[in-house]
């Protein structure tokens, strides 16, 4: 017989941010702890509200599993004395197992003879281990912030003011901070009212009775079918940024979607400005025409019913009226300040104590940046463009409007420097050097912008890596994985002629202007390996198979387009309908490369050739080398593949007729020469040999 299990938490008003958190933790401490405790059991449903958090367990089984197992204890030569007694490991063994020392029994494993021991158990009733189970889980609950309240010492993410604990019909007996189960919950704090839940099954709709909708998908669901029913209606376009949305479903328990308005000539500001203020403050929902131009609405939802919705729309007016209305002075007070007068501001802000202030950086990204427009060899005006850029791309920085929301750096700086007369290139590419800012996010769509993006970007890595800032495990304060992901994103989209190793070098030469606190060659081989495996990533994300990306990367990775190019060829070439006749090709070239790894110099000298098969070998690679070379460096390798293909023929002939391991030592080393020269060939393309056939 099995029963169904329900844990209910009711909180104070969690915060909305660590709701989902909360929700999937109760869910997965429930599921191993079941496991742990050898209860059998069906589904493990969790739901959440910002005032609970619950799980619903189906078909939980009345008695744990009985266990009958041999547990293997020391070896025999640990576990009996000189005297041919049980020592000490092998009593302790017998205490930690439950067993008699009389039950013990040896087998034998790798040739090494151990005990053994027959454990077995009985199962408990699960109604008996349930309250010390359940007690745990909440216990053991962690959550980015605590707080403790009263005088009791549990730090929880809100304090705790009901359980509800069911086993069947039968109440789990818990009391945590003085409050103790029961079968009652509480519905919405103005809708609803307490409610009884007389067995687990019935949770879901107790609570949708007393106006709380538990299940959080439905509660989405139910939110965004309101939104575009409003957008349907009244002919809008409705942003529904997915971030937002989920804050918003972890705000309410019973949602309705309403719209307000606002005066028009705030449209006169900026619409991020606008928006960033409706969605950060307010947790509203922008409203847009059909050309993603800003209208005078918003949709937001209340926790609620519809009584009185006028009110409640006319009291978001007037919120959003005062919040509109401080952005709009912002907006007219930052228009007062020069951008000189800004950058002098710049001086006096810190960026690092050990990289100096936001106006040191601003010159090492000028620095980068001209540096980047010679080895690119840039015409005279992208180059002025990105110089200009470069020396003002910080200086919204010090405005009261990214001050209030920081993440408008950039797009107001964009909005000022039109304003205050600088080309259009310019005003955009201060926009654009902040992109990619996450994952997803497009790179810059002009040169300019590229070329000040990847100054800052580097400057910002090789600075952190200079004073020894390195991220480890999860932990990257500074965001330096995503400036790289953004660097190789950069070089990609605009098809950069721009090797890592110039990357980095420009860079370093710009931070040797002050004293390095590690060495430049240690700094330049932490960069290389730190960005191996955003390169990896982008070659994943590009369906490239686990083991061509290896093979790609094992040859280098420094020109970005050339791997992406090779790793696509090898890929295609490797997996494609042809695969049998290129995995010929492969071995004949792994082969050839194996050998040559034994090679002195790629010195050849054709006078040496005592065979045919050489001389053919070696006039065939003569003939391709300067073609592959070629191809590879125009991004041309699939057809480069083909060039080292067509040596197949004369390399196996060779290994045919010719003795490379002579006894003469001239020879020998020849004809390793000759196969390292060749190998020099085929690693302009990749290390096939770590191929998976």
């Amino acid at each position: 017989m099995a029963k169904d299990l329900l844990l209910e938490i009711g909180l104070e008003e969690v915060p909305a941010r660590f709701v989902r958190g909360a929700m999937n933790q109760l869910k997965e401490k429930t599921a191993k702890w079941l496991e742990a405790a050898r209860i059998g059991h069906g589904s493990v449903e969790a739901y959440a509200t910002p005032r609970r958090i619950a799980v619903l367990v189906r078909d939980v089984e009345e008695k744990q599993a009985d266990v009958n197992e041999e547990v293997k204890g020391p070896s025999r030569k640990i576990a009996l004395n000189e005297q041919g007694e049980w020592s000490k490991a092998a009593l302790g063994f017998a205490r930690s197992q439950g067993v008699a020392p009389e039950d013990f029994f040896f087998k034998e494993l790798g040739g090494v003879e151990y005990v053994y021991a027959n454990k077995s158990s009985i199962g408990t009733v699960t109604s008996d281990v349930l309250p010390e189970g359940l007690t745990s889980i909440i216990t053991s609950m962690s959550f980015p912030k605590n707080m403790r309240w009263g005088g009791y010492d549990l730090r929880f993410v809100r304090p705790i003011r009901w359980l509800v604990a069911l086993f069947g019909e039968d109440v789990v007996p818990l009391e945590i901070t003085a409050v103790q189960s029961g079968k009652q919950s509480r519905g919405h704090r103005f809708l609803g009212s307490d409610t009884v839940i007389a067995e687990p099954s019935q949770y879901v709709e107790r609570l949708r009775e007393q106006q709380v909708i538990v299940d959080t998908a439905e509660r989405e669901a139910l939110i965004v079918s309101q939104i575009n029913a409003l957008a349907a209606e009244k002919g809008w376009q409705i942003a529904i940024k997915e971030d937002l949305l989920e804050e918003v479903v972890f705000l309410v328990e019973y949602p309705n979607a309403l719209f307000g308005t606002f005066d028009p000539s705030f449209l006169n500001i900026p619409q991020e400005v606008l928006i960033t203020s409706m969605r950060e403050h307010q947790r509203y929902f922008p409203v847009l025409d059909e050309n993603g131009k800003l209208l005078p609405f918003f949709v937001t939802v209340r926790n609620g019913d519809r009584t009185s919705i006028e009110s409640v729309a006319k009291g978001n007016e007037k919120v959003l009226r005062a919040r509109l209305s401080d952005a709009k002075f912002f907006y007219a007070e930052d228009q007062k300040l020069a951008i000189a007068d800004a950058l002098a501001k710049l001086e006096a802000i810190v960026y690092h104590e050990e990289l100096g202030t936001v106006a040191d950086k601003v010159r090492r990204i000028v620095a980068t940046t001209e540096k980047l427009s010679e080895a690119l060899s840039t015409d005279a005006q992208t180059a002025t463009d990105a110089a200009r850029t470069a020396a003002i791309c910080k200086f919204d920085l010090v405005t009261q409007m990214v001050y209030e929301f920081p993440e408008l750096q950039g797009i107001m700086g964009e909005d000022y420097a039109r304003k205050a007369g600088e080309s259009e290139a310019v005003a955009k590419a201060i926009n654009e050097h902040y992109q990619p800012r996450f994952a997803g996010d497009r790179a810059p769509a002009s040169l300019v912008g590229a070329l000040v993006s990847l100054a800052d970007k580097i400057d910002t890595i090789v600075g952190c890596f200079s004073i020894g800032i390195l991220p480890t495990g999860s932990q990257d304060p500074y965001a330096l994985r995503r400036q790289a992901a953004g660097i190789v994103q950069i070089v990609l989209a605009h098809g950069l002629k721009l090797p890592l190793s110039t990357l980095f070098d420009l860079a370093l030469e710009v931070h040797a202007a002050r004293t390095l606190k590690r060495d430049a060659a240690d700094i330049r081989k932490d960069l290389y390996e730190f960005f191996s495996l955003r390169v990896k990533n982008v070659l994943t994300e590009q369906s490239v198979r686990y083991d061509a990306v290896d093979a790609v990367m094992a040859v280098g990775y420094d020109d970005l387009r050339q791997t992406v190019d090779r790793a696509a060829a090898v890929m295609a070439a490797a997996a494609g309908e042809r695969r049998e006749e290129f995995k010929t090709v492969v071995d004949a070239l792994n082969r050839v490369c194996n050998l040559a790894a034994k090679a002195a110099s790629k010195e050849v000298s054709e006078a040496l050739f005592a065979d045919e098969a050489e001389g053919a070998l070696y006039r065939a690679w003569s003939e391709a080398q300067a073609d592959i070379a070629n191809l590879v460096e125009e991004g041309r390798t699939a057809e480069a593949i083909v060039k080292l293909a067509g040596l197949k023929a004369p390399i196996n002939a060779y290994f045919d007729k010719v003795m490379v391991m002579a006894d003469n030592e001239a020879l020998r080393a020849n004809r390793l020469a000759t196969l390292a020269a060749i190998a020099g060939s085929v690693t302009k393309v990749a290390d096939f040999s770590k191929l998976v056939w």
